[in-house]
This record gives structure tokens, C-alpha cells and sequence, in this order.
């Protein structure tokens, strides 16, 4: 048998070597929504943040669903990887797990199944990034406006951002990307 290395679509090969902005999306096991609800969605959105900042990430878009999530952000500047980004997202997903896994009573519960990052490396492409990760929730039919997304950095990029910078994300076109993103949302929030 060949020692070559099998890349399995249900595990997808993490390339974290080089430092940068990254593109990721990360869902429950089996999509399961073990985060329905505004406490739950608050703690995983909380969390996300939280963890990002003590490991150095900086994060400049994300929205927090029920079974998944989607953020940008660029790796620690004083690390020449991103590597970073697998035990931060370890760290997350075990805390999240233990807590929600103890609010159901149901101690060992798969809760997260995996994780997928994209460098990017060009500009249309992470602007567009930017605008597909603001707008999920609208994508998702959970509002009509992505601002009234209470767990999305929409509003966030609004208050914070230039009219020109906002005006510039928006205008990016996003039904050419390649995301899997075909979670089931619960409207439950």
C-alpha cells in the first residue's frame, strides 16, 4: 500500500503554515441545533469572540447560527503561521460542547463535528468574503436586513466602519463563491 497521504472529503486537510486572513465556517455534528435560542446563541457568540481575542485572532466578520458559524479573520502578527486557528477553534468547541452538553444532561455528546479555512489572498475575493459573511443572516431568510442579526458583526461594521468602506463590502456580489453553506437555520432565536 502506498504511504501516500489520502486527503478525506468528510476531514478536510488544514494548510495553516502561512499567517493571514482567513475564511471559516465550522457546524455542529450531524447540524444538529444545539445552540437554538438567544442564551445559547449569546454564549457561542460571546465565546467566539472571546477566544478569538486571548489567541491573537482578529476577527473583522462573523455570524453565529444555531448548528454553525462563519467568521474572517486575520492570524496572530506576532506568529509567522496560522496555526493558531485549530487549537483556538479546539478551545471553543470543547467549551461550548461541555456547557451546552450539561444544560441538555447529556454528558459526551458530540456537539462540533468539524472545521473548513480558506486563506485569502485576493482582494475581490475578501471583500466579497466580508459581504457573504455580514449578510448570512439575511441569505438564511432569519431577516430581511443583516443588521437586525443580533449575533452577526453586521451592525458592528456599520457603526464602526467608513460610508465608503461599508458601500464598498455591499456592493460585492456573492452568489458566485464557493461556501458550503446549505444549513437548515432554526428560526428560533
Amino acid at each position: 500500500m502506498s504511504a501516500e497521504k489520502i486527503s478525506w472529503p468528510h476531514a478536510p486537510e488544514h494548510r495553516l503554515s502561512v499567517r493571514g486572513t482567513y475564511f471559516v465556517s465550522a457546524g455542529t455534528y450531524l447540524r444538529q441545533h444545539h445552540f437554538r435560542g438567544k442564551t445559547r446563541l449569546s454564549v457561542l457568540h460571546r465565546g467566539l469572540l472571546k477566544v478569538a481575542t486571548d489567541f491573537g485572532w482578529r476577527l473583522e466578520a462573523w455570524a453565529v447560527f444555531s448548528n454553525h458559524y462563519h467568521f474572517i479573520g486575520h492570524s496572530p502578527v506576532d506568529a509567522d503561521t496560522a496555526e493558531s486557528l485549530s487549537r483556538m477553534l479546539g478551545y471553543l468547541h470543547e467549551k461550548t460542547a461541555k456547557w451546552v452538553n450539561r444544560l441538555d444532561t447529556e454528558s459526551g455528546r458530540k456537539v462540533w463535528h468539524n472545521y473548513r479555512e480558506t486563506r485569502l489572498t485576493y482582494e475581490k475575493s475578501y471583500l466579497a468574503r466580508l459581504n457573504y459573511v455580514h449578510q448570512n443572516p439575511v441569505k438564511h431568510g432569519l431577516v430581511p436586513v443583516a443588521n437586525q442579526y443580533p449575533w452577526c458583526s453586521a451592525c458592528w461594521f456599520e457603526r464602526t466602519a467608513t460610508p465608503a468602506q461599508i458601500k464598498t463590502v455591499y456592493r460585492f456580489k456573492t452568489d458566485q463563491l464557493n461556501v458550503p453553506d446549505d444549513f437548515e437555520i432554526s428560526s428560533d432565536w
